[in-house]
């Protein structure tokens, strides 16, 4: 364990191919680790990564718009149109008319969508405990810190 603080302390503590790379470039490797991982804990339940992403994001914001919620999966709205047809039809998320604006709809989450997120939270849960093996609770907290702060930065919202 000591090793993970002069990690997180020390640049002479990364490897050798990891000293002159970029952060931007660390980040879309974790990203895509990320990614890869999680898909392969999804695929389980015929999901894909984003797909399971959007259903997190109804979770946390039920009554979104399609367009709301490509924005909020990162994904285009004619990406997310097709993906609301396939959870609809595997009834993973509900749609209603929008009773303030009749011409869009809402979507939140059905039963089963929750049921499948319930089902699969503990082997996500375990990704994340894999990325942070070694990082202690105030390190896992720094980098949640830090992180939040660079996308509110890129985002151009002011930090919390």
């Amino acid at each position: 364990m000591a090793g993970a603080g002069t990690y997180m302390t020390s640049p002479e503590a990364l490897p050798a191919h990891d000293q002159d790379v970029t952060l931007l470039y660390i980040i879309k490797q974790v990203e895509l680790a990320v990614r890869q991982a999680l898909d392969d804990v999804v695929a389980g339940a015929d999901l894909t990564a984003l797909q399971y992403t959007a259903l997190t994001v109804l979770e946390r914001h039920p009554g979104m718009t399609s367009a709301e919620l490509a924005r909020n999966s990162f994904v285009r709205a004619q990406t997310m149109a097709e993906m609301v047809t396939y959870l609809l039809g595997r009834g993973f998320v509900t749609r209603e008319r929008d009773p303030s604006n009749r011409k869009q709809y809402l979507l939140a989450l059905s039963r089963e969508g929750q049921q499948v997120l319930d089902n699969l939270s503990d082997d996500v849960a375990g990704i994340e405990a894999r990325m942070l093996e070694g990082f202690d609770l105030g390190q896992t907290e720094i980098l949640r810190t830090y992180l939040s702060r660079c996308r509110h930065s890129l985002a151009g919202q002011p930090h919390r």
